[in-house]
């Protein structure tokens, strides 16, 4: 029996690339949503695993299940998964539908997760970007170290079309953050950007851990959020506020910095239209001196 019920209709998007560990545990969640989706295209990027052929069984039985198929190749990174993303975008064009969202191969949600956030969107005009909080695999547990409200894990964005059209979708960033490229000018455009927190996800792509791969990714990820235009002294800030979230403890906060300066230093090109980088800034400057005056208020009431 079809649950499409009355709400304004959504599609997704999935770039799947050697996921046959994960994705029939997504599928199964996307089965049971209490709303449906008008469409859910699910873009194999050239697997070479059982990918392909674990979303094919659910294929005739599920009308709102589509599978497209692109060619192998060698690469695993932002700009493959950018145009898979595309690929689906393209398949979808035409239709009639009010939300488009990008779904990770790796994720499972709860029963009610997009009738809620669907809700969220009806009840607030100038949300643009909305999903609940991500809990990544951790050895045997999952955990969470997110605590931005006005960003959503790429994971799960879902994005009033409106939003996305204006925005022009995800960016082909060389050094990553397309989703957070693709909120910062949500942002500019006068969209509301939320996290759902009592909505959770999990990831269940087992997270790095303390080793060498680990720092890589943070050295990465400082180089990534020079490229989307923070401020310096945000991210110092940033780095502070996060060195007993981030592990491994300390040194990895200190990783990520030494990235971000280096970048910094070396003048790397930014990634992001000028009038973005001067918006973001502007927000940043703005949570600092929020931060600050919060800080003095309460010592004063002390």
């Amino acid at each position: 029996m079809s649950r499409y019920c009355s709400y304004l209709p959504y599609v997704l998007i999935t770039p799947a690339l050697n996921e046959e560990a994960f994705i029939e545990r997504t599928i199964r969640s996307m089965i049971d949503q209490t709303v449906l989706p008008a469409k859910w295209v699910i873009v194999d990027d050239g697997s070479t695993d059982a990918t392909a052929s674990i979303v094919s069984q659910y294929l005739s039985e599920y009308e709102w299940i589509d599978m497209i198929k692109r060619p192998q190749h060698r690469e695993r990174n932002f700009a493959a998964k950018v145009a898979a993303f595309n690929a689906g975008v393209k398949f979808v064009k035409g239709m009639d539908y009010s939300f488009i969202g990008n779904l990770d191969a790796d994720i499972s949600l709860p029963p009610n997760y997009y009738e809620d956030i669907i809700s969220e969107f009806e009840s607030d005009p100038r949300l643009g970007i909305a999903g609940g909080i991500v809990y990544s695999k951790n050895g045997h547990s999952f955990t969470n170290d997110d605590t931005a409200l006005d960003s959503v894990a790429g994971a799960v964005q879902l994005f009033r079309k409106e939003c996305f059209d204006q925005v022009g979708g995800y960016m082909l960033l060389e050094n990553g953050g397309i989703d957070a490229a693709a909120e910062i000018i949500a942002r500019m455009k006068g969209w509301r950007v939320r996290k759902f927190r009592e909505k959770r996800i999990h990831q269940h792509r087992r997270t790095g851990s303390a080793g060498k791969w680990l720092l890589a990714a943070r050295y990465k990820e400082g180089v990534q959020f020079h490229a989307l235009g923070y401020s310096t002294a945000f991210y110092l800030f940033r780095t502070v506020y996060r060195l007993k979230i981030d592990r491994p403890f300390l040194i990895s906060g200190v990783v990520s910095l030494c990235g971000f300066l280096s970048a910094r230093v070396r003048n790397r090109p930014i990634s992001l239209p000028p009038n973005a980088v001067s918006y973001l800034r502007s927000e940043q400057a703005g949570k600092l001196r929020d931060r600050f005056f919060g800080t003095v208020t309460r010592m004063l009431n002390l």
